[in-house]
């Protein structure tokens, strides 16, 4: 890491290091409990705080929100594991849900499913873990990064465990997070600016928050994704929204060079305003598009109701539909078992609901698969 890039106006201290060789790491120092907010920067936040205002209110109207927060979730964990380098695609991970098995090998595919599926079922257990009353906390970031990589190649990486080792972020090691014997304080720290009384916004909080977390990688592996994950719960957390709605990794994958650099200029030259206003402008995308894709998930939910309806489809057929929104894609042997029928009867309703246009067979894949391809763009689809 260049010490030269590091100014006077860096938050934190240069510590030295020797392995693997002489350098120098980045201590941050702590949070600030207040912070003067660029005027200029008021109507923006006014206008993510409203737009997330009315992605919650979106939210909290839907009869079943988990039947459109799912596909949105799984999007998510797409879009965050990609930016650390694990590609799956969307049927991939849907079959893979289905069908789990263990990996045969570190080259087997089914590593990255498991680290992508792993990544959604972290979220889930945060949301319950807070809902049943354990605080934004060491413990329960600990417990996400324990099941992020659970039975997957990071394992040799102690999940669950704060590194004990020097790790470097970036080619030529651009980024040198603090030393592990250093690491612990960080963390203390992280974990009390949490439950402090603070006059900094909420949602600004939030966005130092993830700052620091990043900044301390406090994991030998799974840090980003972690951190995106404990982004999207404290955002729900501190600004009270019914569930965890928001989602940043698509933001941050599109502009990934300007986040790395807004990260990093923080650090090096206290660059709050910048990072800031880069979130915040993130928040305003993500939540309209949001808006989006759950109207559009509503409109298509009623639309399919309708075409079963007007079929005479039974409230077998209404069920499969329904289990849809949660599973774009199936199969046979699969509805066969959700819907207590026989293979042949489970055929002959996936039969029906590609007649209908709201199935359609997928190719190039086994087991033989069948996909709603509306509910597949809408959820997964770049808008």
């Amino acid at each position: 890491m260049d010490p030269k890039r590091f100014t006077d106006n860096k938050l934190g201290s240069l510590a030295p290091i020797s392995a693997p060789g002489p350098d120098v790491a980045f201590v941050p120092d702590p949070l600030p409990l207040s912070w003067s907010m660029p005027a200029d920067m008021w109507p923006l936040l006014m206008a993510a705080r409203e737009s997330l205002a009315r992605l919650d209110g979106v939210g909290r109207h839907l009869t079943n929100p988990q039947l459109l927060l799912v596909p949105l979730q799984q999007r998510e964990a797409l879009r965050s594991s990609s930016m650390e380098g694990t590609y799956a695609t969307p049927e991939e991970l849907l079959l893979y849900q289905m069908d789990q098995r263990d990996p045969a090998s570190d080259a087997d595919q089914a590593n990255d499913w498991r680290e992508v599926l792993n990544y959604g079922r972290s979220l889930q257990l945060g949301v319950n873990l807070l809902q049943d009353g354990l605080p934004i906390s060491l413990r329960l970031v600990r417990e996400m990064h324990r099941t992020l990589l659970s039975g997957v190649r990071g394992q040799d990486k102690r999940p669950g465990e704060f590194r004990d080792c020097q790790v470097h972020v970036g080619v030529g090691a651009r980024f040198v997070p603090p030393p592990p014997n250093q690491v612990m304080a960080c963390l203390d720290s992280f974990e009390k600016y949490h439950h402090a009384e603070s006059s900094v916004d909420p949602l600004i909080r939030a966005f130092m928050a993830h700052y620091q977390f990043e900044t301390i990688h406090p994991f030998r592996d799974g840090n980003g994704r972690v951190g995106r994950l404990l982004l999207s719960l404290t955002v729900a957390h501190w600004l009270e929204m019914g569930s965890p709605w928001l989602y940043m990794s698509a933001f941050f994958e599109r502009h990934k060079d300007e986040y790395i650099d807004r990260l990093f200029m923080v650090s090096a030259d206290g660059q709050w305003a910048q990072w800031i206003t880069f979130c915040l402008q993130g928040v305003v995308e993500q939540a309209n598009d949001t808006i989006r894709r759950i109207d559009q998930l509503v409109a298509l939910r009623e639309d399919f109701a309708n075409r079963v309806a007007q079929s005479g489809g039974s409230a077998r057929l209404h069920g499969i539909v329904e289990r849809l929104f949660v599973s774009p894609v199936v199969t046979i042997p699969a509805v066969a078992i959700a819907a207590e029928v026989t293979y042949p009867t489970a055929k002959s309703d996936i039969t029906r609901l590609v007649d209908l246009g709201i199935l359609k067979e997928g190719t190039g894949m086994t087991p033989k698969y069948f996909f709603s391809p509306q509910i597949y763009d809408i959820a997964f689809g770049d808008q």
